[in-house]
């Protein structure tokens, strides 16, 4: 560590590399934006301005090798544009949950880091007391694994996307979506107070709020990843309302556990979405794992047939509800506990009188029970026949095409999927409103060809046969370790 680097506002007496208190006032772990403060974003509006001439702070540099040995959740640090960051004691109050942080420990996290935060200016005043070095100059920007001119050139095509204005939302188009779902549910409860609560009109109302909730559940999607409105406080009530009053879900488990997902996407087992052992063994590694070690708690032979009777149907209705409550209650998540909370006392204004409590209550969750296959198709069929792997560090655009694949775009496709049928360019781009992943779409696809990546686009229905497909597939493999080793 010979050479030195020089860092600005080096006298606000900040220590270098350790976490800040304002930093956790500002910006709670559950996600909550608070008022902006702090010696960081006094600093950098000052340095912005170009009003403040200070000293400079020296700091240290450091090699790859170095840097990956602080990979452990104790000791936290990530490289991000070269700069070396120590995240150690920041991990509990990062607003994307500590996993996430710790999934990068040791690793280059810059694509992660630029897919991820759609405000980069606002994330940089918490990167800033963080910063503790830089990568020598001896040093690659990437780990010696990586592929240094694919990288090079993912980070070009980012630039170009920026410069089309693919990131820019249209409000237009979430604000009819928005239209579209409160339509229905006004218009079943109308139904049902036109005509009462007859087994005929029960079932046209059941069908008109699933396919609310279903569409409620792809605009949440995308208010997890992405600012429509300039003020974050907008994005996160809109999001609170949408996840918790609209569909009785927690906001802030569902942020902590989808963002995992897409920095790890099909990585066993820092990826949630493949890690669903003991009920189903997924891709290679985990049937393999539970075979030699004699673990047979339910006949995973079977597996892609029990996925008709269990999986799809209590997706919605079980698991996310079960887990989402579990989450609050873990972490007394007040806030998220008010807004699901409203989404019941709304069912029970608007349904009570017609069905009582327990009838208002057999509703919520045949709908829930009805969503299910819905959403348990559209989730799975981009991720589950694709590559899963244990952790091997693969560059950003690797990552994200050999673990997901694309179904064929259509006007229907389109609509049934929340456009989650353009998986490919949304792993990618996280932050970009979906209504411009078709444009985006060639772009990605030319650089797939260049580097050899296969770019995989598929019928829609062949997607959903492919789910069973690959779920057979491990069974072999479980049973093969099970029986013969």
């Amino acid at each position: 560590m010979t050479m030195k680097l020089e860092e600005k506002c080096g006298d606000t007496g900040i220590p270098v590399g350790r976490s800040q208190p304002h930093l956790g006032d500002k910006h709670q772990a559950n996600g909550k934006a608070a008022s902006a403060g702090g010696d960081a974003e006094v600093c950098a509006k000052q340095e912005a301005s170009g009003k403040r001439d200070v000293p400079r702070r020296s700091l240290n540099t450091y090699s790859w090798q170095e840097v990956q040995r602080h990979n452990q959740e104790a000791d936290q640090w990530l490289v991000i544009d070269r700069k070396v960051y120590s995240v150690t004691g920041w991990a509990d109050r990062h607003p994307g949950g500590r996993r996430v942080l710790q999934h990068y420990a040791g690793e280059d996290a810059t694509d992660a880091f630029r897919a991820m935060h759609p405000d980069l200016d606002l994330v940089q005043l918490y990167l800033k007391p963080l910063l503790i070095g830089e990568l020598a100059a001896g040093e690659p920007s990437q780990e010696r694994n990586k592929n240094s001119q694919l990288v090079k050139d993912f980070q070009e095509l980012r630039k170009t996307v920026e410069a089309m204005n693919l990131f820019d939302a249209n409000l237009g188009f979430f604000f009819l979506h928005m239209a579209q779902i409160l339509a229905l549910e006004v218009l079943a409860w109308l139904i049902l107070y036109q005509f009462g609560s007859g087994w005929c009109i029960t079932i046209l109302i059941s069908f008109l709020l699933t396919i609310s909730q279903a569409q409620c559940a792809f605009l949440q999607h995308d208010l997890g990843h992405l600012s429509i409105f300039k003020k974050s406080k907008w994005n996160h009530l809109l999001q609170n309302v949408v996840m918790g009053h609209l569909k009785g879900l927690s906001p802030n488990w569902w942020n902590n556990r989808h963002s995992q997902h897409h920095v790890k996407t099909n990585i066993y087992p820092k990826d949630p979405d493949i890690d669903m052992g003991p009920l189903f063994l997924l891709g290679d590694s985990q049937p393999v794992k539970y075979g030699k070690k004699k673990i047979k708690y339910i006949d995973y032979e079977k597996q892609h047939l029990y996925f008709y009777t269990v999986g799809l149907p209590l997706l919605m209705p079980v698991y996310f509800n079960l887990t989402s409550m579990q989450t609050m209650y873990l972490r007394r998540d007040w806030g998220d506990i008010a807004w699901v909370s409203s989404f019941y006392i709304r069912h029970f204004v608007m349904f009570g009188p017609f069905y009582g409590v327990f009838g208002t209550l057999l509703l919520i969750y045949l709908v829930k029970f009805l969503e299910s296959p819905w959403i348990a198709y559209v989730t799975q069929m981009s991720h589950i026949s694709m590559t899963m792997s244990a952790e091997e560090n693969r560059d950003w655009l690797s990552t994200q095409v050999l673990a997901t694949c694309n179904v064929e775009q259509s006007f229907f496709n389109d609509w049934f999927t929340g456009h989650l049928n353009f998986q490919i360019e949304h792993h990618l781009f996280p932050t970009m409103p979906r209504h411009n992943y078709h444009k985006v779409a060639p772009l990605v696809r030319s650089l797939c060809a260049k580097h050899r990546l296969q770019y995989v686009n598929k019928p829609m229905l062949k997607a959903f046969g492919d789910i069973p497909w690959a779920l057979k597939k491990s069974a072999a493999l479980w049973k093969k370790a099970y029986y013969e080793t």
